[in-house]
């Protein structure tokens, strides 16, 4: 079967096309634009079709970048992907970005347990925990660095994304390994995870834990016209 996986939930605009039967990658796009996912994901699916030499009719299933991340970014890759798979009748599968680091940082630390962590921003930082095979430990939540650390240090975690530097400061940098500090996993990792848990008829959800940092303006309101 070949999985279609994507993912927008950061600065990147990536797809790939995954053999799941024979787990490896057969093609891939992938752009750097910080913005614009919406006008940029249709092209880059597109190029991960024609590297890998099929077409979306060749689809067994779709696998997508869930967050935590950018709320517009997630958005839009979850709606393309539960658009496709509407399309195209086939299954799609939400994995969030703290799994897909926790799979690149095993193939350089394969026996140990990962601490997946974003700069949330504001103090706060996006968080969950995999043991060896992937397994969930510690589900994604938001917490501040001292608690990330001590979590860290409790399960003698690897250290993963662009929050692991803060808590590596505030835990003491020389307790942790580092397997990366990136702000999302590599497309392929998106593809895996979803083939090793399984394609189910669920949609995909956003995994946003917290708000959106754009609020309506308070007490704000058009003046009424009379008559």
């Amino acid at each position: 079967m070949k999985v279609l996986a994507i993912d927008t939930a950061a600065e990147l605009c990536a797809a790939c096309v995954f053999d799941a039967g024979a787990g490896r990658e057969l093609g891939r796009s992938v752009r750097d634009i910080g913005k614009g996912h919406a006008e940029a994901l249709v092209p880059v699916m597109a190029g991960a079709l024609a590297d890998a030499g099929c077409d979306y009719p060749d689809l067994g299933a779709i696998a997508v970048a869930t967050g935590p991340g950018s709320f517009t970014g997630v958005r839009i890759g979850v709606a393309a992907a539960r658009g496709l798979a509407l399309a195209l009748d086939i299954p799609a599968a939400g994995v969030t970005t703290l799994a897909a680091m926790a799979r690149d940082a095993r193939s350089v630390f394969p026996a140990r347990i990962c601490l997946s962590v974003l700069d949330a921003k504001r103090g706060e930082l996006y968080v969950a925990i995999h043991d060896a095979e992937g397994g969930v430990i510690e589900a994604p939540m938001i917490t501040d660095a001292a608690r990330a650390a001590t979590l860290a240090r409790d399960h003698r975690a690897v250290l993963t994304g662009s929050g692991a530097g803060l808590v590596a400061e505030v835990g003491g940098g020389d307790l942790f390994q580092f397997a990366g500090e990136g702000r999302t996993g590599d497309i392929a990792a998106y593809a895996a995870c979803a083939v090793a848990s399984g394609f189910s008829r669920q949609k995909p959800k956003p995994v946003y834990l917290r708000g959106a940092d754009a609020r309506p303006h308070s007490g704000f309101a058009l003046p009424r016209r009379e008559g």
